[in-house]
């Protein structure tokens, strides 16, 4: 997967991308519980897109939120949505971004099937987590949606989301697993530094 494609595919759908469609607050919570996001934490957002769960995290009084999006359209939409004061919206390829923050919780919110080497990913960010930081994948709807959801894109942009024990075992190289969810209704694989 180039990811000149995906940054291209995803600026293209920024004008109009839905953040709020088929929301379930439930799953979101549940989600943001495992992730252990609450007051007083620094959080980074992983393809942070025009910025949806932006508004959860402020909701638990998080004291930061880093956004990082590959798409510069993405990350254009939701700097202007939020107050530079306790969030930063960043363009980079997380892959290669890096500052001096380490993040009490990390969280990729439906959008880890486009990134090339997940593996990786899951490495360098471990590496960004503070001591009992927690690291997560999430998806607010199943498996078997998300990747009938990608069969419909390019081959080139094809990808497919793990089964979520296949993703534990690649968290468990780097954290100590601490949720594994894979139902009809979401998706979530969670680790603690």
């Amino acid at each position: 997967m180039d990811k000149t494609l995906i940054k291209d595919f995803f600026n293209k759908l920024a004008p109009d991308w839905g953040d709020g469609k088929d929301i379930n607050d439930d799953i979101i919570n549940t989600i943001l519980d495992n992730a252990q996001v609450s007051e007083g934490k620094d959080i980074l957002d992983v393809a942070c897109g025009t910025g949806f769960l932006i508004n959860y995290y402020l909701k638990r009084n998080v004291r930061f939120v880093t956004g990082v999006d590959l798409s510069d359209k993405m990350c254009e939409i939701a700097s202007k949505r939020f107050n530079p004061e306790n969030v930063e919206i960043i363009c980079a390829d997380i892959e290669e971004f890096s500052n001096d923050k380490k993040y009490d919780a990390i969280v990729i919110y439906n959008s880890f099937p486009h990134f090339i080497n997940g593996e990786k990913t899951i490495c360098h960010l471990a590496s960004m987590l503070k001591p009992n930081g927690i690291l997560t994948v999430a998806h607010g709807m199943s498996r078997d949606r998300i990747n009938n959801h990608h069969s419909n894109v390019s081959d080139e942009l094809k990808c497919e989301l793990p089964e979520a024990d296949k993703l534990a075992e690649i968290f468990s190289k780097y954290l100590q697993v601490t949720t594994i969810i894979s139902n009809e209704k979401m998706y979530q694989v969670a680790g603690r530094k």
